[in-house]
C-alpha cells in the first residue's frame, strides 16, 4: 500500500490564494505517485472568503479535510487542530501564503526515505521580511538559545516534515499555551535539515506586527525557560548587597565627619531606581503566573465549528 503523507496548512484571510495554493500543491502530489497524499486545511477564523474557497476546493480535489474553527485562535493553535487530525505516516505543516515552496515535498520524502524523521526546512536568507523582522527574529534566537536548553534552530519555521512517531509525541504534550517551534525542538527524534530561499507571499500581507511579534517572543521565552525568574533572583541580591555596602558607608561617615544635609535629589533617585526594579520582578513574576492560571483553567486549545472529511467517494 502507499504511504500516506497529510500537509497540514492553517488559513487565515488568505481567500484570494486558496486556489493558487491547491493548484501548487495538487502539481506537486501529481509529480509523485507513490504516496497518497491528504491535506488538512484549517480555517482560523477568517474574516473573508477563505472558508467559502475552501468549500470549492474540497469539492475540486480529492483527499482535502476540512477544519473550521469557532474564531481565530491564532496560528498555533490552528496547527494543533491540523495535526491532531493527521493520519499520515509523514506529516508536513506548510504556510498557505507559499511562502513555504510545495516543490520541496520531494526532497523532504527523500531524506525521510532514507532514515530521517523530522526534516528542517531552514531559511538561506531572510530577504522576504522586513528590517524590524530581520532584527527581532535575530535577536530572538540568539537570546532564545542562550536563556533555554531546548534549542531552537534560527530560520526554521513551522514548515518541516514529521514521522508519525514525532507526531504521537507533540499530541501527548497538554499545554494551552503552544509554542509550536520549541515543542517541535522539544520532542527531539533524528533530523537533518535542508535549506531553501522563502518565496514572496502569493497573496495579502503578514498579520504579524512589530506587538504580535513581542508577545510571540515571551511566549518563546516564558513556555522553555525560567532563567528570567532567576536573573531577578541574582539582580535582587546584587541591588541588597550594594545597598548595605553604601548603607555602611554612610553610617562610617557619620560617625567621622557627622551628619550632613541629606540631599533630596539622591533619596529619590535611589527610591524610584528600587522601586522600578521591584515592579519590574514583579512583572516577570507576572507573566509566569498569568500562564499558570491560564493552564489551570485547562479549556480547550480550540473549538471546531464546522467540520468536512475527506470525501471517500
Amino acid at each position: 500500500m502507499k504511504k500516506v503523507v497529510t500537509l497540514v496548512a492553517p488559513f487565515y484571510n488568505e481567500g484570494r490564494g486558496v486556489s493558487e495554493f491547491f493548484r501548487r500543491v495538487h502539481d506537486v502530489t501529481l509529480a509523485l505517485p507513490d504516496y497518497r497524499f491528504e491535506i488538512v486545511a484549517v480555517n482560523d477564523g477568517s474574516r473573508d472568503n477563505t472558508w467559502a474557497e475552501l468549500l470549492k476546493a474540497h469539492a475540486s480535489y480529492p483527499n482535502v479535510h476540512l477544519v473550521d474553527l469557532s474564531r481565530n485562535f491564532g496560528k498555533e493553535a490552528a496547527l494543533t487542530a491540523g495535526l491532531d487530525r493527521a493520519s499520515g505516516d509523514a506529516v508536513i505543516p506548510i504556510d498557505s501564503d507559499l511562502q513555504h515552496p510545495p516543490e520541496l515535498i520531494h526532497e523532504m520524502l527523500a531524506h525521510w526515505e532514507a532514515g530521517a524523521e523530522v526534516v528542517l526546512a531552514q531559511r538561506r536568507n531572510r530577504e522576504t521580511d522586513g528590517p524590524v523582522q530581520k532584527l527581532t527574529a535575530t535577536l530572538f534566537y540568539r537570546f532564545h538559545n542562550v536563556i533555554s536548553n531546548v534549542h531552537v534552530p534560527p530560520g526554521v519555521g513551522d514548515f518541516r516534515l514529521m514521522d508519525k512517531r514525532v507526531v504521537g509525541a507533540l499530541r501527548q504534550l497538554p499545554e494551552n499555551h503552544r509554542f509550536m517551534k520549541g515543542l517541535f525542538a522539544w520532542v527531539g527524534f533524528r533530523t537533518v535539515t535542508i535549506l531553501y530561499s522563502p518565496a514572496e507571499r502569493a497573496q495579502g500581507t503578514s498579520s504579524f506586527n512589530l506587538w504580535k511579534l513581542w508577545n510571540f517572543a515571551l511566549e518563546g521565552i516564558t513556555s522553555f525557560s525560567t532563567a528570567p525568574l532567576r536573573i531577578w533572583s541574582y539582580l535582587g541580591a546584587v541591588v541588597s548587597a550594594t545597598a548595605l555596602v553604601y548603607a555602611a558607608l554612610i553610617v562610617l561617615k557619620t560617625l567621622l565627619y557627622g551628619t550632613d544635609v541629606p540631599g533630596y535629589a539622591s533619596l529619590m533617585a535611589g527610591i524610584l531606581f528600587l522601586g522600578g526594579v521591584q515592579l519590574i520582578g514583579i512583572g516577570v513574576l507576572g507573566e509566569y503566573i498569568g500562564r499558570i492560571y491560564h493552564e489551570v483553567k485547562r479549556r480547550p486549545v480550540y473549538l471546531v465549528r464546522e467540520e468536512h472529511l475527506v470525501d471517500q467517494a
